[in-house]
């Protein structure tokens, strides 16, 4: 099957970036070596609390950034 993945990085250049935080959040919920897991191996909840949880800091860190202006 062909990847139909509608996630695009919009700021091409914040590609490893995100790849660093993505495996730093996934480490906090305690998904080691979650870059060289096969995530077909992982539950769609264990998949979906790494990308929540990325959005959820990214929204807090935008929230904290607004209010200090």
């Amino acid at each position: 099957m062909a990847n139909r993945s509608s996630n695009r990085i919009m700021v091409p250049e914040a590609r490893s970036a995100l790849d660093k935080f993505k495996l730093e959040v996934a480490n906090e919920l305690g998904i080691t070596n979650y870059d060289q897991i096969d995530k077909g191996n992982l539950t769609s909840r264990e998949n979906g609390y790494v990308g929540g949880n990325m959005v959820r800091k990214m929204v807090e860190t935008y929230q904290r950034n607004i209010s200090n202006k």
